[in-house]
């Protein structure tokens, strides 16, 4: 079975709400010696964004909402593991991650934070259902660089720009990079929000927030 077929399989099976075929089809993926993070990103991820979106919509139960969200967290727990992260010398920076208050969805805040440590970054992960206090606070704590803020549906999106609001209410806004993402996010909400930058998969995300580290230490 080819590459594309292997990931189609486990998208549609986390859409499916079938954790014990995401588990069949993730470990083939990971015996053929395919590329996780392509799997995680053109398989889990894509499948998390449809998923909400029917959860928006009212098309699925919270019930399926949760059945999904534990097929996609045994097909990252296989998957995650066999992303083999460059050996850095350096840190590349601090980021604080989290998913907004209101919003259970974690797979691609997870993607993404296991490709920021694979480059190089301490991660301080705060999870889902985050309110924009505790973002700040965290990142006060661990003296961050990158703030990055996830949101899978549209209901909860105005969470990223709370977060924004709050960095400007405590005179703190210019002190973070800021970078926000999930499947409703868009480059256009993020300039009208006032973020540093968006990515659309987890791979632009971590090469986007390289660029801005260095852009931040530069003056730029």
């Amino acid at each position: 079975m080819s590459e594309e077929q292997l990931i189609k399989k486990l998208y549609e099976a986390v859409v499916a709400c079938d954790r014990d075929k995401v588990v069949k089809v993730a470990e083939e993926i990971v015996k053929s010696n395919l590329d996780p993070i392509k799997a995680l990103e053109e398989g889990l991820m894509k499948a998390a964004v449809v998923v909400g979106e029917k959860f928006d919509k009212m098309e699925i139960f919270l019930a399926d909402l949760i059945m999904a969200g534990e097929a996609m967290k045994a097909g990252l727990e296989i998957l995650l593991p066999k992303i083999k992260g460059k050996e850095t010398v350096f840190k590349r920076g601090v980021v604080v991650c989290g998913t907004v208050k209101g919003d259970i969805h974690e797979i691609g805040k997870n993607i993404l934070a296991a490709l920021f440590v694979a480059h190089g970054f301490e991660v301080h992960d705060l999870g889902v259902d985050v309110p924009p206090q505790k973002f700040v606070e965290e990142a006060e704590k661990v003296n961050a660089d990158i703030i990055a803020i996830s949101a899978l549906m549209t209901s909860t999106m105005g969470g990223q720009k709370d977060v924004i609001d709050y960095l400007k209410e405590m005179g703190l806004r210019e002190k973070y990079i800021v970078m926000v993402g999930g499947g409703p996010v868009t480059k256009e909400w993020a300039d009208e929000i006032g973020a540093d930058g968006y990515a659309k998969t987890a791979s632009e995300g971590v090469k986007l927030a390289l660029e801005l580290i260095k852009k931040k230490k530069r003056g730029v």
